[in-house]
């Protein structure tokens, strides 16, 4: 299934019409009509505020029918990789119907900052895999380097991004899911 169609039958899942889903994510509902059938593809941007008015995470719309398996081998996980960008994200858990999230990111030199979306209502720990990460909590900046870790309530980060001449590795573990 592709995203436009996991769109129409999220909207109509929660008895959604399309120009409801436009005013609550900002956009136009003819531009979200395009998507849905396939005229046109969203940006990261687009899909996570169609997510955020759907009540689903972002990674909702690239995963393929649930996995029974509790494992998930090394090549089977779901990438995303941000258009315009040197991030990439690695879903370590079959799929986000549970309680938390463990994603497993890439953030190689270059345009290193993470652009970060507002979930007031989550709580993370990440850890530090390889290479220097700056991450600003309520106003204070830290700078992990290998094995490093922070914990920190959603509402409360303010920037991640990579330091450094070498790609930072990181695991981050979220509660509740929010891609």
């Amino acid at each position: 299934m592709e995203i436009g169609d996991k769109i129409r039958q999220r909207r109509t899942e929660l008895n959604m019409s399309l120009r409801e889903l436009a005013e609550q994510s900002d956009l136009t509902a003819s531009y979200i009509s395009q998507v849905e059938r396939k005229v046109s593809v969203p940006s990261i941007e687009s899909l996570r505020k169609i997510s955020k008015a759907l009540n689903v995470p972002t990674f909702y719309f690239f995963l393929e029918e649930d996995n029974l398996s509790p494992v998930v081998r090394r090549h089977e996980r779901r990438k995303l990789t941000l258009p315009k960008s040197n991030l990439t994200y690695e879903l370590l858990t079959p799929n986000l119907s549970r309680k938390m999230e463990i994603i497993l990111a890439e953030l190689k030199p270059g345009r290193g900052e993470v652009q970060l979306v507002y979930h007031s209502n989550t709580e993370e720990c990440i850890l530090v895999l390889e290479g220097q990460l700056e991450v600003r909590i309520a106003g204070e900046t830290y700078v992990l380097e290998a094995g490093d870790s922070v914990y920190f309530e959603g509402a409360l980060l303010q920037k991640i991004a990579q330091r450094g001449d070498k790609t930072v590795r990181y695991l981050s573990v979220i509660t509740p899911p929010i891609f």
